[in-house]
């Protein structure tokens, strides 16, 4: 650089912080102000000549992100551009992620047409693909943020999708050719791409990158790349349309070989239960994957039970957690429910076994999800084999307890701590839209008692949980002419509607400070 581009580094190291960690957003005027005392050539000389200098490196790299980050920064960018690419191959970590930064500037900022013709003249894709694969964890992150925000424009995913493929550029190449860790942030990348539209997640499929994915999960020497994959997967599975795209791949039954697989990690089954449960929780689930399917996953983990009960209780919970999540639709619900020796039998014998508190926990929320507490009113109820299937369970479990009774099960579990006492309200919630389960709660006034009691939660959750659940029973019992005419049940009414008037927060009538010590009488 020529030497009028040449500054003081220790005034440069100062106004670099003072800008860099100014409280709030900077204005266009603040940028330019700053330029103004100190020009962007002179910065950028000072960061290829003295970055030895103590402090500035770290100084002008936090100082230019957020300058870049203004409306007047961003728009100076295209005039630099051989800066930011020589920055995007830098040695320094920290001017490689900065350099990453500056691109996902320039693409937010900057007119559609304009960026896409600097991407290319300059090569841009290929060095973020580099920072990608050969950066640090920080490079790599900003780097994969800028190619997701590349993916965004209408014509960027071209950039990243060719129509004539470029063997330097191709993703499955560029996998198959890298270190693990570096192959697992090129997974991380299509799957950050997968996910912002279906339009993209089509482009996704059609290149065959959901290949990788399988190749990945399938790979039975490397245990730690296998659960990387897998909690990429995890991720994918909460798209919204990752469903109608993972169906036609190979991946659900390798899912389901994981969750059979006896010699595996339990943590590997853990996790492919985990998948298995978010990727059919969604009422479209049944629309893509046809019902064989389901019934083969429902029936891997429904096989692992056998072998859980006394091997591994984190397992055991996420295979609960599981059914739970497949349970949240009532086509899932009735799947579970289904058959001689249905699957959510697990669920409902552990839901009131209070031996282990944790898996006691997982069952009941995913007993709450089955008998449909966040469903719709007009979905709650299940066919009617299913809900024969789910009063026989109930009354099943019961009989073989001291309780006896579907309100005694019900009334142990309120009688519980505060965690296990919220669940059951969900349960409950949902159990009493069955005619024969409202019968049974109300029938039960100490399950009354404590569920229009104000004083029995105390947190928010639960008092919002303890409140539905009224108003669940209440609907329930007003639903029915035969209940409202019967006069024996005038007082359950009453307490229902004062609670439910009251409202989830309000219950306590004495709501004044009330003195904890009274003053001692001396006279």
């Amino acid at each position: 650089m020529v030497e009028e581009y040449s500054v003081d580094p220790a005034q440069l190291v100062e106004a670099a912080t003072d800008f860099a960690y100014h409280p709030g957003a900077h204005s266009d005027a603040s940028a330019q102000e700053f330029l103004n005392r100190f020009p962007l050539p002179a910065i950028i000389n000072a960061l290829q000549t003295k970055a030895d200098y103590p402090g500035l490196e770290n100084a002008l790299v936090d100082c230019l992100e957020r300058l870049f980050k203004t409306r007047y920064g961003a728009s100076l960018i295209p005039h630099y551009m051989p800066f930011v690419i020589v920055g995007l191959g830098a040695e320094s970590q920290k001017v490689r992620r900065l350099a990453c930064q500056i691109v996902s500037c320039l693409l937010e900022n900057i007119d559609e047409a304009i960026v896409l013709q600097l991407i290319h003249e300059y090569g841009v894709y290929q060095l973020l693909l580099n920072c990608l694969i050969s950066g640090d964890e920080e490079v790599a992150a900003a780097s994969t943020d800028a190619l997701r925000k590349l993916a965004n424009h209408s014509k960027g995913i071209d950039i990243i999708f060719p129509e004539s493929g470029n063997e330097a550029t191709n993703l499955i190449n560029l996998t198959t050719n890298c270190s693990p860790l570096a192959s697992v942030r090129v997974l991380a990348l299509i799957v950050k791409l997968f996910s912002i539209s279906t339009s993209v997640a089509s482009r996704v499929y059609n290149s065959n990158l959901l290949s990788l994915l399988e190749a990945e999960i399938s790979n039975s020497n490397d245990t730690l790349v296998t659960l990387s994959s897998l909690e990429l997967l995890y991720e994918l599975a909460d798209v919204q349309h990752s469903t109608e795209f993972l169906s036609r791949t190979k991946l659900l039954q390798i899912l389901t070989s994981i969750i059979s697989d006896a010699s595996a990690e339990s943590i590997l089954r853990s996790r492919a239960m985990m998948i298995t449960g978010r990727l059919m929780a969604r009422e479209n689930a049944f629309v893509f994957i046809n019902e064989s399917g389901c019934r083969n996953l429902i029936s891997a983990i429904d096989g692992r039970f056998n072998l859980l009960e006394s091997q591994n209780a984190d397992e055991c919970e996420c295979a609960l957690e599981a059914l739970g999540q497949i349970g949240l639709s009532s086509k899932g619900a009735a799947l579970l429910l289904s058959g001689a020796q249905p699957a959510g039998r697990h669920v409902i014998y552990a839901a009131f076994d209070r031996q282990q508190h944790g898996k006691q926990l997982a069952a009941l929320h995913a007993l709450a999800n089955i008998v449909g507490e966040t469903r719709a009113e007009n979905d709650v109820l299940l066919d009617a084999d299913a809900e024969q299937s789910l009063q026989r369970l109930i009354y099943e479990t019961a009989s073989k307890t001291s309780k006896l009774t579907p309100s005694g099960l019900l009334l142990s579990v309120l009688q519980q701590d505060s965690e296990i006492r919220k669940a059951g309200y969900r349960v409950i919630t949902g159990l009493v839209m069955r005619p024969w389960c409202l019968m049974e709660v109300i029938s039960r006034r100490e399950i009354i008692d404590i569920v229009t009691d104000a004083f029995t939660e105390t947190e928010k959750i639960g008092m919002e949980a303890r409140h539905k659940c009224c108003q669940s029973i209440y609907k329930g019992f007003t639903s029915s002419s035969k209940l409202i005419a019967d006069s024996a049940f005038s007082g359950v009414v009453a307490k229902l509607e004062e609670a439910i008037r009251r409202g989830p927060y309000l219950g306590r009538k004495l709501s004044e400070a009330q003195p904890a010590v009274k003053t001692e009488q001396r006279f």
